[in-house]
């Protein structure tokens, strides 16, 4: 085997932790994380808004190598799966590579020394020859356009800019936007509030979520006998992955009945209405909650649908013209999610731009590496969202390994995805995008670049992305 490469993995998020266990357990320590927050977790610690939490079974959230067993329930809060993460990293010593606080400014590959120089906000410089990109999707926060939000005199801030000091007992608080975020911040917020205004542009699909706690002594069962635990994980596993598909109309219409039901629950008929989804199951991610609807038949919460004209002062003005008074304004808006690595300055062979190779849509050879940029791999790149993450990381880690232990054997200074492949790859993912009648129904949401490519969806089942990824023949590459 030839000598060991340095690895600089950007993002200590579970993309960032995974790789770097995979490293170490393989041997290989001469690696670093640079991670711009001030702790582990990514988007796990970004996200730390009232009620956050994961719509993907617990027992299928944990690596497959480092089970939970005491999950309280069957979907698992964020400061839950927060502590999770930072026990990967104290659990595997990560904090001797970790370097906390040192977001990524720009990468470029340098063509003469064959490496990666990397260097962040405050000006220091790593260099690796390889460089894992593990900054997912959410990075970016997104945020409105109206007018005159800056002339707001309350407090406002991004529901991924928790203000964690500030309390919102009996404030009036306008939320804008209705998408995952607002779903789940909705009903706590309601409980502590003096009035809450949702402002909706799109209404969502929100089904049931079968999330009673464990009891104790289910809990212990999962301690005592790691294999209940491994089999509930199966089991989570095949009822997902049979469920990411929306090729067939009797599940879909299966799901909207849920949906539809779930939605009854709302009291008021013209409310209730206004909260149907005029687009069908699928076309945009599909929402979790118990307790979403409910929370409209309580006096305090108030369903906006008119759109805004602007914010003022005191408060915001919608279409009509209506002032609605409020101390707070909470942007439940989201993240650019169409970025991908390019949200940092990513620049290849020849000094070429990762923003502007993607000038028409973020895309990749199995969501992975571009060619052009050399001994480059990303996690949760373009055209791999869908299931459980953890799952889809799991598999992308597996083939950044085999990556990287190919330029180790061989010596290679450089590795890269040929441009044919890369070409007939994504030609075929997006015609299999395509068949996905349900993406097809002109939604905007987060999924589509501008340029209306689909560049965030795996249109397959996480076992169909495991199976390729491991097939990957290395005649793919160009090895020197």
């Amino acid at each position: 085997m030839g000598a060991q490469k340095r690895v600089i993995i950007i993002g200590a998020g579970p993309g960032g932790i995974c790789t770097a266990i995979q490293l170490q357990k393989s041997g290989r320590n001469d690696f670093v994380i640079l991670e711009k927050a001030p702790s582990p977790g990514g988007t796990w610690y970004h996200n730390r808004y009232l009620g956050c939490a994961c719509d993907v079974p617990s027992h299928l959230y944990s690596f497959s190598f480092e089970p939970k067993m005491d999950w309280p329930r069957p979907y698992s809060e964020q400061p839950i799966i927060l502590d999770y993460m930072k026990h990967c990293v104290e659990k595997y010593g990560l904090d001797k590579q970790l370097h906390l606080n040192s977001g990524v400014k720009s990468a470029s590959w340098d063509d003469n020394n064959n490496l990666w120089k990397v260097t962040t906000e405050s000006g220091e410089v790593f260099e690796g020859e390889i460089m894992v990109g593990a900054v997912g999707m959410f990075n970016d926060l997104v945020w409105p356009d109206i007018e005159g939000m800056r002339d707001f005199e309350g407090v406002s801030f991004h529901t991924a800019d928790w203000h964690d000091d500030y309390d919102l007992t009996g404030k009036r608080v306008a939320v804008i936007g209705s998408a995952a975020s607002a779903v789940q911040l909705l009903p706590p917020l309601a409980e502590l509030a003096a009035q809450v205004d949702m402002y909706q542009r799109t209404a969502n699909w929100v089904n049931f979520k079968e999330d009673t706690p464990y009891t104790e002594a289910e809990i212990q069962a999962f301690i005592d006998n790691p294999e209940t635990a491994a089999e509930l994980r199966r089991s989570y596993y095949e009822r997902v992955d049979e469920g990411l598909l929306f090729d067939d109309p009797e599940r879909v219409r299966l799901a909207e009945e849920a949906g539809s039901r779930n939605r009854a629950t709302v009291e008021n008929p013209e409310l209730r209405e206004k909260l149907m989804p005029t687009h069908s199951f699928g076309c945009k991610r599909p929402l979790l909650s118990n307790e979403f609807y409910p929370a409209f038949n309580r006096d305090n919460v108030e369903l906006i649908t008119d759109g805004i004209e602007k914010i003022v002062a005191n408060g915001v003005i919608d279409k009509h013209g209506t002032l609605r008074e409020v101390d707070t304004i909470i942007y439940a808006t989201g993240f650019q999610t169409t970025k991908f690595l390019s949200s940092i300055d990513v620049r290849g062979r020849g000094g070429r731009r990762l923003e502007d190779d993607w000038a028409d849509g973020a895309q990749a050879y199995l969501g992975s590496t571009v060619p052009g940029y050399p001994n480059m791999f990303m996690l949760y790149g373009p055209n791999t969202n869908n299931g459980s993450i953890i799952e889809m990381i799991e598999s992308q880690v597996s083939y950044a390994m085999k990556q990287i232990e190919r330029i180790e054997k061989e010596s290679l200074d450089s590795l890269e995805v040929k441009s044919e492949v890369y070409a007939t790859y994504n030609n075929k993912l997006q015609e299999a995008i395509n068949n996905v009648d349900a993406w097809g129904d002109n939604c905007l949401g987060y999924y589509r670049a501008e340029s209306g490519r689909v560049v965030t969806q795996w249109p397959n089942n996480m076992a169909a992305y495991s199976d390729q990824t491991s097939a990957d023949s290395p005649d793919s590459y160009i090895a020197n």
